[in-house]
């Protein structure tokens, strides 16, 4: 039986280097969460700007099976789309990622933040 790993809070700045740094924290998780954390966070600097201070919650959930991540940023308004991005398109496989890795995602909002999150099977 594996044991669970403790939850990891993080508060970054939306930057292209807190990337690397992320996947520094999430290094004892697999490749499939730490891909889905870092696409989270970059849908974060792509929509609201580099330097958007961000929240990344990573723990287990209460079922047990799955890995939850979280990523708050202080805009309620806007809101992700899953796109279908083409061949030669330079961007917009982000979220098509994390839906295709992940069991559900979703997002919720608050008003003053919205929490964009994904859980992965373990």
């Amino acid at each position: 039986m594996m044991t669970p790993m403790a939850p990891l809070e993080l508060h970054l700045l939306a930057t292209p280097k807190a990337a690397p740094e992320l996947r520094h924290h999430l290094r004892a998780h697999g490749f499939d969460v730490r891909l889905c954390a870092t696409e989270l966070l970059t849908n974060v600097i792509d929509h609201l700007g580099e330097g958007t201070p961000v929240t990344v919650r990573v723990g287990g959930t209460a079922v047990g099976d799955r890995t939850r991540i979280e990523v708050t940023d202080p805009d309620p308004r806007a809101l992700p789309v899953l796109l279908s991005a083409g061949e030669t398109a330079e961007s917009g496989r982000g979220l098509a990622l994390v839906d295709a890795l992940a069991e559900r995602w979703g997002v919720e909002q608050g008003p003053d933040r919205k929490t964009v999150w994904c859980e992965l099977r373990n």
